[in-house]
This record gives C-alpha cells, sequence and structure tokens, in this order.
C-alpha cells in the first residue's frame, strides 16, 4: 500500500437523544474523520474522542494536531506492506490511541479491498452475526428510563447497560430489577467513585448484575483488585486498560473478570487483537464497548465484535438509536433477534455517504 493522499475532517452531529454519563451531557457530537486514499482505494477511519478531555485526554484538538503534524507524515508517502506495519511506526508517540486507532483503522480499511476480503475476515473474525446490547445514559427521572429499557428490549436487544454515578445508583438499578427480574443487566460508572463505596458496592450484589464497569480510578488497577476481593459482581476494566501489557497486568492482580475493548482507546486493530489474545488465553470474556461514534467508528466496531473472543454482547447498537440520519449506507440495523450480521463485501462493508460528510463538515485539511 502507497499511500497517496490523506484528509481530515471534522464534522457534528446531533444526537438523537441526549446522552448523560458522569461526565455530563452530550447533545452534539463533534467527530474527526480520517480518509486516506492509496492506489485507488479509499479507507476510512473515525477518531472516537469526546469534546472534553473527560473520558481521557484526547479531544477533537489534540487528534488533530497528533495526526497532522506525527502521524500523517510518517504514513504519507510511503509503502506498507500491513496495516499492522503503521500500528508499529506510531509506537514512539505516547498515548493518543484514539487518533493513532482512526489512521490504523483507514489502512486496515484499505488493505481488506486489495485483498478483497471484508475487513472482519481479514482481522480474523469468525462471527458472522455479532449480539448487540445498548447503552443507556442516565435519564431525567427513573420513569423515562424504565420506559427506554422497555423499547430497547422490545427492539430485541439481548443486554442493557446503564449509567451510574452517586446519587443515580443503587435505588436505580433496584427499581430495574423490580421491574426486570431475568434482564442481563449491567452498571457503569466511569470512575465515578472510590473505596469508600465498597459498602454501595457489596450492596449492588444482591441485584446480580453481569458486571460492574470501570467503578473507580480512570488509570487504576490496584483498587480495582481490593474492590473484586470484597465483592461478588464481575468487575469489568474500560478505561484502565491500554494495551495486552495493562490487560496481563489486570489479570494478574486479580482487578476484573471482564475487560472491555474500544478500537479507539487501545490504538487500533493491532493492539485491540493482542489484547482479545491475552483475555482469550486466560478464558475472559471481552466485549465491544462503544463513544457514541457514527457510522464508521460503529462499522469498525462490528468489525472488531466478530473475533472469537467476543462473547458478550456489546454496545455495538442501531444507528436509528442515536442519528436522524448517519453517514453510511446502509445503516447499522439490528435483526429482530439482538444481533448485527457482519457484511460480505470487501473492506468496511458500508459505505460513506459523501454527500452527507460533507454537508456536517465543519473543517477540513488535505495532505499529499
Amino acid at each position: 500500500m502507497k499511500i497517496d493522499h490523506i484528509e481530515l475532517r471534522e464534522i457534528e452531529m446531533p444526537l438523537v437523544h441526549f446522552f448523560e454519563t458522569s461526565f455530563g451531557r452530550t447533545t452534539v457530537r463533534r467527530i474527526v474523520l480520517v480518509r486516506v486514499d492509496s492506489e485507488g482505494l479509499t479507507g476510512w477511519g473515525e477518531v472516537a474522542c469526546g469534546q472534553e478531555p473527560f473520558y481521557n485526554y484526547e479531544t477533537p484538538e489534540t487528534a488533530w494536531h497528533i495526526l497532522r503534524d506525527f502521524l500523517i507524515p510518517w504514513t504519507l508517502g510511503k509503502g506498507w506492506t500491513t496495516a499492522a506495519d503503521v500500528a508499529a511506526r506510531f509506537h514512539p508517540i505516547r498515548g493518543h490511541n484514539m487518533a493513532k486507532a482512526a489512521l490504523e483503522a483507514a489502512l486496515w480499511d484499505i488493505e481488506a479491498q486489495t485483498k478483497q476480503l471484508p475487513l472482519w475476515k481479514l482481522i480474523g473474525g469468525s462471527m458472522t452475526e455479532i449480539p448487540c446490547g445498548v447503552s443507556i445514559g442516565i435519564q431525567n427521572s427513573v420513569e423515562e428510563l424504565l420506559d427506554k429499557i422497555q423499547r430497547e428490549l422490545t427492539a430485541g436487544y439481548l443486554r442493557i447497560k446503564v449509567k451510574i454515578k452517586p446519587g443515580w445508583d443503587v435505588e436505580v438499578i433496584d427499581r430495574i430489577r423490580q421491574r426486570h427480574p431475568r434482564l442481563a443487566l449491567m452498571a457503569d460508572a466511569n470512575s465515578a467513585y472510590s473505596l469508600e463505596d465498597l459498602a454501595l458496592f457489596r450492596t449492588l450484589d444482591r441485584f446480580f448484575l453481569m458486571m460492574v464497569e470501570q467503578p473507580l480510578g480512570w488509570d487504576d488497577i490496584l483498587d480495582h483488585a481490593r474492590l473484586q476481593r470484597e465483592i461478588a459482581t464481575p468487575v469489568c476494566l474500560d478505561e484502565s486498560i491500554h494495551s495486552a501489557d495493562d490487560a496481563r497486568k489486570a489479570l494478574d492482580a486479580g482487578a476484573c473478570k471482564i475487560i472491555n475493548i474500544k478500537l479507539g482507546r487501545v490504538g487500533g486493530y493491532a493492539s485491540a487483537r493482542k489484547i482479545h489474545d491475552t483475555c482469550r488465553e486466560r478464558r475472559v470474556p471481552v466485549w465491544c464497548g462503544g463513544m457514541l461514534e457514527s457510522g464508521i467508528g460503529r462499522a469498525h466496531n462490528i468489525a472488531l465484535s466478530t473475533l472469537p473472543g467476543f462473547t458478550l454482547p456489546g454496545d455495538v447498537s442501531a444507528s436509528q438509536r442515536y442519528w436522524q440520519e448517519d453517514i453510511i449506507e446502509p445503516e447499522v440495523a439490528v435483526t429482530p433477534q439482538g444481533t448485527i450480521r457482519a457484511p460480505e463485501t470487501p473492506g468496511l462493508g458500508f459505505a460513506p455517504r459523501l454527500d452527507r460528510i460533507e454537508k456536517l463538515t465543519r473543517r477540513r485539511e488535505e495532505f499529499g
């Protein structure tokens, strides 16, 4: 692959409904897209970061800077045998995984097209359909949350994740369990608690949750190990895991029983596959988390979720849950059985809608 041209675009997409976590409420997503052209083929990637440095330190501005001033100059005009080779070239830059992942993902898209393979098959995926869950943010009232859960279950989703924070936790989970005693339910804290809240997590044990996700510090492993020893509910780590080494250390310490793999957070497919393999060797289940991606990022999440270790339903749901109109065609749709079928066309399997992207573009920059 010789990289001839790279384009960055920032688009703005209004959400169908606000999404609230312990970080705050989001109504509009600023998304940086990466388009790569190589010998007549085009690949696409998406920077998954939020507008503010709350989930991690990356923002659209930092990602644009790292891509423009480092990653793109290192990639452009050079011939690469595989996308994984590019991931290795990016290694000297510490952090900035979401910027790295966006460019690397676009190159995997091109490599798959070159080899006339669906992207998910190129990365080693084996599942032709992936099980889907949904992530539901904090609502204005528990009644609104219960209504939203019922709509998602009616739509066929196999697992419900709800966001929690201090003051919106035990009573909310209790109300859900009263309504849905057998529901596959998990809670995501986004690092909103500390070990001083140990009694609260012991109380959550009685609701038989699938997992509690990232309850403590965003960069912590040791306190999570203490928490996991004290509670029956499986702890799932998200923000703390950026590499296979992080996963190994967390599992060695007993800090979790499940790991969430997000393509952006871990720096792309090459890193994600290593984390997946580490967990699979130890029989630790993984699943794919979401970051309110557009259809391009969502399509990459579908590909990632076909790897055999992704045995739990991920946060990979239908386009219409988030956008009045997505930027890909066909839009991502969920079957009545709560699954998404992996596309069979070469590459990403979804075509970017250039007219829609152009309409949403707020800035762009071209290279090469």
